[in-house]
């Protein structure tokens, strides 16, 4: 005889399986000076304490993902309301080999986030401090669990994303130049861009930007014409996409 579900559910014991924790990590990239920040956190308790590591935490029972996520960016630069919801958060990837944390399994979901002008970090209860640090520094610093492997798929991740949709835009306020524009490119790609060439890509590509008919109040640092001023448009894609200059030349 088939069992109905609430006598299932009534006579189900969930600790005759193996216990499985979930934690959000969070890769929160943003723009600072003109070079490409990752936001890290120095574990202030054990395993790892001492180390440098991606802002997260356990998720909570009465929260989701996406929550638990948002809560530990929160947590670490003191962003709340309608500042927190600009930020651009995705889903990542799901990392859960047995062994990646000592004291239990756990099983992260990441998540990518990036945003312009994010505030100063300010360690949460269990971070001895945090510090956005330039991306081109990351290899000084001892990250705990598999958070190297973590934060390398979220540079990639952000920046193939740049080649297909508009994130770029995100990065920037809401009214930019293609000048500006194109320093969000060469700052996430780590190549310098030939400015007319990008200059001529952007515009062809449907949606992508749009002009707001205003210019910048005054030229370049060299003089000339006042820049165009633009907003970002209503593509979700980018056809044809911008590749990278090595994906462009292999494509070739």
């Amino acid at each position: 005889m088939a069992v109905n579900e609430q006598d299932f559910l009534a006579a189900y014991d969930p600790s005759a399986f193996p216990a499985v924790a979930v934690t959000a990590d969070v890769v929160a990239l943003t723009i600072r000076e003109a070079a490409l920040h990752l936001l890290l956190i120095r574990r202030g308790g054990q395993p790892y304490a001492g180390h440098w590591a991606l802002p997260g935490g356990f998720v909570r029972p009465d929260e989701d993902l996406a929550a638990a996520a948002r809560r530990e960016l929160a947590e670490e630069t003191g962003l709340g309301g309608e500042r927190l919801n600009r930020v651009h958060m995705e889903q990542l990837a799901s990392y859960g080999t047995p062994d990646r944390d000592p004291r239990m399994r756990v099983v992260s979901v990441a998540h990518l986030a990036f945003a312009p002008d994010l505030p100063d970090a300010a360690a949460g209860t269990d971070a001895e401090e945090a510090e956005w640090v330039p991306v081109t520094e990351l290899t000084s610093r001892q990250l705990a669990f598999d958070h190297r492997r973590i934060v390398d798929d979220g540079l990639e991740r952000a920046r193939a994303k740049l080649e297909y949709t508009p994130l770029a835009t995100r990065f920037l306020p809401a009214e930019f130049t293609i000048g500006d524009l194109r320093g969000v490119y060469e700052t996430v790609w780590g190549h310098a861009l030939h400015a007319g060439n990008f200059h001529r890509k952007v515009l062809s590509v449907p949606g992508f930007v749009e002009s707001t008919g205003a210019s910048t109040e005054r030229g370049g640092s060299r003089g000339g014409p006042r820049a165009r001023l633009y907003r970002a448009g209503d593509a979700r894609l980018l056809h044809p996409a911008l590749l990278r200059p090595a994906r462009e030349e292999t494509a070739r």
